[in-house]
């Protein structure tokens, strides 16, 4: 495999990414917050997979102590899978692969720790998108992101929704009472009416005879003996007898709701 062509010095004494120490601190686990991106780099060569390496090379994101780096300093490809699984001295460090590429669009790297010729542990994940890398997230911030996110939505739509209901049952009482008020009849009460009916009652009562008395015993009934309920009678018969009153016409205009 062709070695991969360095950067030219007069490129990298004017791009800012290499004014600083060319071997920075290996890079932090979670970067998700920023991008990298030169744009003179990518006017002045072409982003393939040949070179898309060397552009990695110059972000925050790259490692200085892995073993591609050591191809590099050796003039081997860094991206070599024959150098990388098989040399004995690199299988102490971290490395990269580049495990999906969409040329010139998209290309993945993916962060290992080499435990042997056969074995690798994936640690994190890159990504250039169109001339812009990123790291790619943890599954586990994913989904907290997205739970929390679906959750934040539906309590949010709950509160919408309670606060409707309150107010559709607010205007729901407020339409049946108006309905009850409007079907209920409001009566009107003429005084004049009620003296005139008072009126005519009392005449009434004055035109009307006297109750009758009662009927004599009919011939050959023999009273019992006398007690104090025959008395009661005798003495209410030796009594003149009033003129039973009518409990329906006998309703005078000082028995009546007063208006």
């Amino acid at each position: 495999m062709a070695t991969t062509p360095m950067v030219p010095p007069i490129l990298a004494a004017g791009n800012t990414n290499f004014d600083v120490n060319p071997a920075p601190p290996p890079p932090g686990t979670d970067m998700t917050g920023i991008c990298f991106r030169d744009q003179l780099w990518l006017n002045t060569y072409p982003l393939d997979r040949n070179l898309v390496f060397d552009y990695f090379a110059m972000s925050p994101f790259y490692d200085w102590t892995c073993n591609n780096e050591q191809l590099r300093l050796r003039s081997i490809h860094p991206l070599d899978i024959s150098h990388l699984s098989y040399d004995p001295s690199l299988n102490t460090r971290t490395e990269y692969m580049l495990s999906e590429l969409l040329e010139p669009h998209l290309f993945v790297f993916r962060k290992q720790k080499r435990d042997g010729p056969e074995k690798a542990t994936p640690m994190l994940t890159y990504y250039i998108l169109d001339g812009s890398i990123y790291q790619a997230p943890q599954l586990c911030n994913v989904f907290s992101a997205r739970v929390g996110r679906a959750l934040y939505h539906i309590s949010k739509a709950f509160t919408t929704a309670a606060s409707k209901l309150e107010k559709i049952g607010y205007v729901d009482a407020e339409s049946e009472n108006e309905a009850l008020e409007s079907k209920a009849p409001k009566e009107t009460i003429d005084l004049k009416e009620v003296k005139r009916v008072d009126h005519i009652l009392a005449s009434l009562h004055r035109k009307l005879p006297p109750a009758p008395p009662p009927p004599p015993f009919p011939e050959g009934y023999a009273p019992p003996a006398s007690t104090e309920g025959e008395k009661r009678s005798e003495e209410q018969q030796a009594e003149p007898q009033l003129p039973s009153v009518d409990p329906i016409l006998d309703q005078g205009p000082s028995k009546r709701m007063k208006f």
